[in-house]
């Protein structure tokens, strides 16, 4: 759920603008009608429009044109992600902008959220309308700033229709405000109610399909999970793409699982793994899988992908350096245990299947293939080398940086010897 109802177009630390469009009335729709167009359009043309900003842009104009009172508003929802609080769309006629925005979860713990007027409508699904006055305005910030600006009324109500609330429990809810004098007038009030319940119908629909999104995302990644979401899930569907290979596996793991409670252990894991995938999806690439302590990830083959795949392997090299340095709470009192955390990374080239694979019941969406295979194989070199990064020929021609030439190695269940590179230094 978005925490914070900002204004003017600036928001506080915890929250990302993702997107901002600012279409004019004809283009958004709405240049003109009256409450009955407003209700017949979200009853019918509405139903096509696919993306929410598209969607509460478009709202708005036709609010604003069937009733001018209306000149500012902004939705808000939550989402089940695990970082992820939830998003608003911010919308206002004065500078004609819509901004959809990303809200962290630590924004929850902030002064600002507290103190805002929604924050009851989230937490409580308590509707809140005042008139903007000195009182309202001691209480909360966002009140005094839009008085300031002109404003006489506010209401945050929450979308209380089938499917009002977000993901996690977070009420869902909508903002409006008017500079008119004496604010919105009862049969306006009227007329916000109506539609509000038919525009939770639609925000339930959206927020349904964007929490599917963000959980393919969490648990699949970005390109899995939208292909999924997309409709391939039938096993056996899927592409041949051409990759950068990554495989990579945390050393002495079976003896720290031992040595290790499990709470500590997960700590450590997470903190590990934050280190990898976040230097890979820095680098465009994409994490399909952990497994155990392995990860599995692919860099889309294109221009650069094998520099990209040595960046993000570099970087996470960093990373674990600096987690041996400056270790989490959790396991800072076992560094005697596990201290250094050392890993094996293999980059390798390659033609792979990306779909759907498994039990007509039980599906995996990952990549297959003889060049997993031999990422895999390669992995396991990196301790007998000595080397952090090991990379095969096939990517390492489309690198153009220092390497070691390491020789022809045989690799089991490869049928040709593959020769190996690894970064100088």
């Amino acid at each position: 759920m978005a925490g914070i109802d900002p204004f003017p177009r600036s928001y506080a630390k915890g929250v990302r603008l993702r997107r901002r469009s600012q279409r004019v009335p004809g283009e958004a729709g709405g240049a003109a009608g009256t409450l009955a167009d407003l209700e017949a359009w979200l009853l019918g043309e509405a139903l096509a429009v696919g993306d929410v900003l598209d969607f509460f842009e478009a709202f708005c104009w036709r609010m604003a044109a069937a009733m001018p009172a209306f000149e500012r508003a902004s939705l808000h929802v939550g989402t089940l992600h695990p970082q992820i609080y939830g998003f608003a769309w911010n919308w206002e006629a004065g500078d004609g902008i819509c901004d959809e925005i990303q809200v962290a979860e630590d924004i929850l713990a902030t002064d600002a959220y507290r103190r805002s007027p929604i924050f009851a409508v989230i937490e409580r699904g308590e509707a809140f309308d005042r008139m903007i006055d000195e009182d309202t305005s001691a209480h909360y910030p966002l009140l005094r700033e839009l008085g300031q600006l002109g404003y006489s009324h506010y209401m945050a109500l929450p979308l209380t229709a089938a499917g009002g609330t977000g993901g996690g429990g977070q009420h869902n809810l909508v903002s409006l405000a008017t500079r008119q004098p004496g604010g919105f007038t009862e049969t306006e009030r009227a007329g916000i109610d109506r539609l509000l319940s038919i525009l939770a119908l639609h925000v339930a629909r959206h927020i349904d399909r964007r929490i599917s999104a963000n959980l393919l995302d969490a648990y699949l990644g970005p390109a899995a999970g939208g292909k999924v979401l997309q409709g391939s899930i039938r096993r056996g569907v899927g592409e041949e793409i051409d990759a950068v290979i990554w495989m990579s596996d945390l050393r002495g793991f079976t003896d720290l699982s031992a040595r290790l409670p499990g709470p500590a252990m997960t700590a450590l894991l997470n903190a590990y793994f934050e280190r990898l995938a976040g230097a890979v999806i820095a680098e465009g690439g994409e994490i399909l899988k952990f497994m155990g302590d392995g990860v599995l990830a692919v860099f889309p083959q294109g221009e650069g992908a094998a520099s990209a795949a040595l960046r993000a392997a570099r970087a996470a090299l960093a990373g674990i350096a600096a987690l041996n340095e400056a270790p989490p709470a959790a396991v800072a009192g076992a560094r005697d245990i596990w201290a250094p955390l050392r890993t094996g990374i293999a980059l390798h080239e390659g033609t792979v299947f990306f779909g759907n694979v498994g039990s007509a019941g039980r599906l995996d969406f990952t990549v297959i293939g003889p060049a997993v295979n031999t990422a895999s194989r390669i992995e396991a070199l990196t301790k007998e080398l000595g080397r952090e990064i090991l990379i095969s020929q096939a990517a390492a021609r489309d690198l153009d940086v220092p390497l070691d030439d390491l020789g022809e190695h045989r690799l089991r269940g490869v049928a040709e010897p593959v020769r190996l590179f690894s970064p100088k230094g």
